[in-house]
């Protein structure tokens, strides 16, 4: 029996039902500035995205373009202006970044009570605890689909393939926090099949087109797909779709599946951030 489809569209809007009325009740709204240097199509399209679902919430988006040639002093001082600006509550940084830009410093200099990407190394570290304030968006976006699937995780034998500190790392404790036993596995795991073929919930995060087939996957599996790769044939994730969803019992698209739900865990992000700074 064909899998069925873990739609992103319907759980990213009840999401931002929710944090509608909590944008209401809030004394102001929530205020999300991106800061953006280059020409990136991708991350253009992604801001363009943030920018429509945070106003359909009731959340102020503002987009910095800097320049492309900026150095890391000026990348820093970008940051450093926006993380004393009271009047922001949410920070993120668009990536990729120029070339000769180390994103790492820049994304640790964001106030952690601002990281709404979840990237900052405070934030990762309350993960880590078991006390995620402002989580990775698509680690949480990962787990939010796997609970969606009806999936029990309580003892659940769970493979996360991938080992991202925004995507990877997060979601398997996020899914360990939850009572699951997981395996994390990258691209050079010795017999890759033989860890994912006992997962019955299975994370693909490792950014290979297609990577994963489908007689690698246990019969009835979830599969959360996190990947979404550029191919002639246009947009295509981690897992090979049409073997796996002859497979699985549940599978997520691409595009259309984890990328939704990701976009509404930043505007859940921006809302608790919000939260925070005002006590």
């Amino acid at each position: 029996m064909p899998a069925r489809i873990l739609e992103g569209k319907p759980i990213a809007e009840a999401i931002r039902a929710e944090l509608a009325q909590e944008v209401t009740a809030m004394d102001r709204p929530p205020r999300l500035v991106a800061l953006m240097a280059g020409e990136d199509a991708g991350a253009r399209s992604y801001a363009k995205m943030q920018a429509k679902a945070a106003r359909a919430v009731g959340i102020e988006y503002e987009l910095r373009e800097l320049p492309v040639d900026l150095s890391q002093a000026d990348l820093m001082a970008a940051i450093t202006e926006a993380n004393s600006d009271y009047g922001i509550d949410g920070i993120i940084l668009q990536m990729p970044l120029p070339g000769g830009l180390d994103a790492t410093e820049a994304q640790a200099a964001i106030d952690p009570r601002k990281d709404v990407d979840g990237v900052h190394p405070l934030s990762l570290g309350l993960v880590t605890a078991g006390r995620p304030l402002l989580a990775p968006c698509t680690a949480q976006s990962a787990v939010r689909l796997v609970e969606e699937s009806g999936a029990e995780l309580r003892g659940a034998e769970v493979v996360v393939v991938g080992r991202s500190v925004i995507v990877g790392k997060p979601a398997a404790l996020m899914l360990l926090d939850r009572g699951a036993t997981v395996t994390i596995c990258r691209s050079t795991t010795r017999d890759l099949a033989a860890h994912t073929m006992r997962a019955e919930i299975l994370v693909v995060a490792i950014g290979r087109a297609q990577m994963i087939r489908g007689d690698q996957i246990k019969p009835g599996a979830v599969v959360i797909d996190v990947g979404m790769n550029w191919t002639e044939d246009g947009y295509v994730g981690d897992v090979a779709f049409d073997e796996a969803a002859e497979v699985a019992s549940a599978i997520t698209p691409v595009p259309g599946g984890v990328g939704p739900v990701t976009v509404a865990m930043l505007l859940r992000n921006t809302v608790e951030a919000a939260k925070l700074q005002r006590g």
